[in-house]
């Protein structure tokens, strides 16, 4: 299954700050300097050569400005996944934000993780890199279905066709019984939604509330889970919410 092409912008906004610093800094020497000192016996050719220092400081500080970008968004992505109470809260994420917190998990047990892929259903969405194996994984934020065998076939397919070392399969909910005898024996592991939440429990800066211990709502009985308010007079606050919502609108 072919990826899209990404753009270079949007591959340092996902990368550490200092990446973007290093690309603006490459970019103005090369431009600015290696290619205007190549000479060639072609004289129109060694204009364009020196021409191509012109635009060399607009396009090094183009990159350097997605530094601070790529910093506040790595910030984003610390926050979002150290915000998760419960496995609750968890799917409640959109899909990309569930991505997201599944990709900064690994990142804190000592993986390069590398994001990117098709969408909400399909492809791979991370691979992982670590003691030279690598790892390919895809998302599944299901709430009401059980990941079935013919996702866990399609996968390992896209795993035999690649040069990975194991294809892992991360979902909200649950995996079928056929899907799990499946990946016996094969390099694929399957992560349901109890293994995912002790999963960025045990990564956690402050690990969240058991599931157990987790406040009811008094309206519908849904567990209360911890949210930011994104407007109005309390935005940027939190507050414990219904997990049913929309259905319910109970807040604390």
């Amino acid at each position: 299954m072919a990826r899209k092409s990404k753009a270079i912008s949007s591959i340092l906004l996902e990368a550490p700050w200092w990446v973007s610093v290093v690309t603006a800094a490459a970019v103005y020497i090369i431009m600015g300097h290696v290619i205007p000192s190549v000479e060639t016996d072609n004289q129109f050719l060694n204009i364009v050569l020196n021409a191509v220092a012109v635009p060399a400081p607009f396009f090094s500080i183009v990159f350097l400005l997605l530094a601070p970008l790529a910093f506040l968004n790595t910030r984003r992505k610390v926050k979002l996944l150290d915000q998760q109470t419960n496995l609750n809260s968890i799917r409640q994420l959109h899909w990309k934000n569930f991505e997201e917190i599944v990709a900064e998990a690994y990142r804190r047990l000592g993986y390069q993780v590398t994001e990117g892929g098709l969408g909400p259903d399909g492809g791979i969405d991370l691979e992982l890199k670590k003691n030279g194996d690598v790892s390919l994984v895809q998302c599944k934020q299901w709430k009401a279905h059980k990941v079935g065998v013919n996702v866990v076939r399609e996968m390992y397919g896209v795993l035999v066709a690649s040069n990975a070392n194991e294809i892992i399969i991360i979902c909200s909910g649950k995996f079928t019984q056929e899907a799990y005898s499946f990946a016996v024996d094969k390099p694929i592991s399957l992560i349901n939604g109890t293994e995912l939440s002790a999963l960025i429990r045990d990564v956690q800066s402050h690990a969240f509330t058991p599931d157990e211990k987790q406040i009811s709502c008094p309206r519908c009985g849904s567990n209360l889970v911890k949210r930011v308010a994104r407007r109005g007079t309390n935005s940027g606050k939190t507050f414990l919410g219904c997990a049913s919502f929309p259905k319910c609108h109970y807040t604390e």
